[in-house]
């Protein structure tokens, strides 16, 4: 499902808050969510052909 980051965000290798961060994810860009888990989103970063976890409270629906 493709979502839109709302708040600048890091891209986390593992869904623990430590994690190493892969990424800083800007807002608008678009997060294609894969799977959600508690507080976390785990999915592709498309701009950044990467895949890892975010804060779910950071993504958003995208506009029409």
């Amino acid at each position: 499902m493709p979502m839109e980051v709302a708040i600048e965000v890091a891209l986390r290798e593992g869904p623990e808050a430590n994690s190493s961060v892969m990424a800083i994810l800007q807002p608008h860009v678009i997060f294609e969510v894969l799977e959600l888990a508690g507080d976390n989103a785990w999915g592709i970063a498309l701009e950044h052909g990467l895949v890892g976890y975010v804060n779910a409270d950071s993504l958003v629906r995208p506009a029409p």
